[in-house]
């Protein structure tokens, strides 16, 4: 199941880093190994500002869909509409972009039927 394709008010992404082990000896000498080609922990959250319900809903609806934190999922491109930066910054994956929740939506009412609902995502391989 992908995640709603709805575009948010506002994004921030965390690109993440590669597997890097460092390795420091007594003299302060230091060794490092690169453990990957691939960046990870890339992190991707997500605002929805002044939505209704009935869409705030899609999202819960999703998070129980994938089982909470379990499943991983796609990120489709409305998620990413309004960057005009490269459009592989959100995956930089080779199979595409796949993500799982950082934790449960959050979900603060406005006023009665519109609400602002914040996701926290991150990138897997």
């Amino acid at each position: 199941m992908n995640f709603p394709d709805i575009q948010p008010t506002s994004r921030t992404f965390d690109p993440g880093d590669y597997p890097v082990k460092a390795f420091k000896a007594q003299s302060g000498a230091e060794t490092r190994i690169l453990y990957g080609d691939k960046r990870t922990n890339m992190k991707l959250a997500l605002t929805y500002t002044n939505i209704s319900d009935a869409v705030a809903q899609q999202f819960l609806t999703h998070y129980d869909a994938v089982q909470g934190t379990f499943q991983t999922f796609g990120v489709l491109t409305e998620t990413k509409s309004g960057w005009s930066g490269n459009a592989d910054a959100f995956s930089g994956f080779p199979q595409g972009n796949r993500y799982r929740y950082e934790g449960p939506p959050q979900v603060a009412q406005v006023r009665p039927g519109i609400s602002t609902v914040t996701v926290s995502l991150i990138g897997v391989l």
